[in-house]
């Protein structure tokens, strides 16, 4: 494994027409639990796993929170320049593409962040319970990138007109957002999964 500067996974493409993914876990996951999800919805993309940095009780996550849904948005911004930069570092070492980032949760949210601040960095993501990573998002273009947000229609974590506002404030700077609510939880669920399969196969 190289070393980068973040601790990570990288599984190299078999079918070099898949677009690589970036696979962001969520609170207390780490780089190798999304890795199966990776595999199933694009076969054959190289993939790349990082572990979030911040620790809060122990669990690993991509940035730090003040309460359930309050971010520490100096931290949001500071993390997703980060990240940003290991995935350039990442795209050199492996010789790959931009990646598209598949996240769920606080991934989700750190990718979200990450197409706002460094939208160079993604080729398009797919957001799985995703909440607005920060109260003003700057002016950027994302011109050209698809966006697949699922919500939960009862997520006791994430409120629906949070999802919407991410979702608008995505479609507002140029991004083709595709955004599906589903009548689950916080969870993925099976529908997830065929949702995932048919957005990367498009």
């Amino acid at each position: 494994m190289t070393e980068l500067s973040f601790i990570h996974r990288y599984e190299p493409a078999t079918d070099p027409k898949r677009p690589p993914l970036l696979l962001l876990h969520g609170t207390g996951g780490d780089e190798n639990d999304l890795q199966d999800l990776g595999r199933m919805i694009s076969p054959g993309s190289a993939l790349l796993s990082p572990r979030g940095k911040i620790l809060e009780n122990g669990m690993p996550r991509f940035f730090r929170r003040l309460a359930e849904g309050v971010f520490d948005e100096e931290d949001v911004r500071f993390r997703a320049n980060e990240l940003a930069d290991f995935v350039a570092e990442a795209r050199k070492a492996y010789g790959l593409e931009a990646p598209v980032a598949v996240g769920f949760s606080n991934g989700a949210n750190i990718a979200a962040a990450m197409l706002m601040l460094r939208p160079e960095a993604l080729a398009g993501a797919a957001l799985l319970r995703a909440m607005v990573p920060l109260s003003s998002a700057p002016q950027v273009d994302l011109a050209g990138k698809r966006v697949l947000m699922i919500s939960g229609a009862m997520d006791p974590i994430i409120p629906a007109d949070n999802s919407n506002r991410l979702a608008a404030s995505l479609s507002g700077s140029g991004a083709e957002v595709q955004h599906q609510m589903l009548p689950t939880g916080h969870n993925l669920s099976q529908s997830d999964l065929s949702l995932l399969v048919k957005w990367f196969a498009e």
